[in-house]
């Protein structure tokens, strides 16, 4: 199930709560609930970077050069 809250963030304000959520479990900051909380939203952050990365593999384009040496144009990247 997705959280708009989480689907609306930018991939670095995601990845800046990922860390932050990271470093609380990492150093036992929460109680047993709260960690499961973490947990959770901490799945759900790192799912929202991935399929943001993905996303952003997907557009990269690859300049392809003429026989001169000119910038031709450009194709999408394949194997990413």
């Amino acid at each position: 199930m997705s959280d708009p809250e989480i689907e609306a963030m930018s991939f670095e304000d995601a990845m800046k709560e990922l860390e932050a959520t990271v470093g609380k479990l990492e150093h036992g900051e929460a109680t047993l609930e709260q960690s499961i909380a973490l947990y959770e939203r901490g799945a759900k952050l790192r799912a929202h970077c991935d399929r943001r990365l993905r996303e952003a593999e997907e557009r990269v384009e690859k300049i392809t050069m003429a026989a001169n040496g000119e910038p031709q144009g450009t194709v999408p990247v394949e194997g990413l």
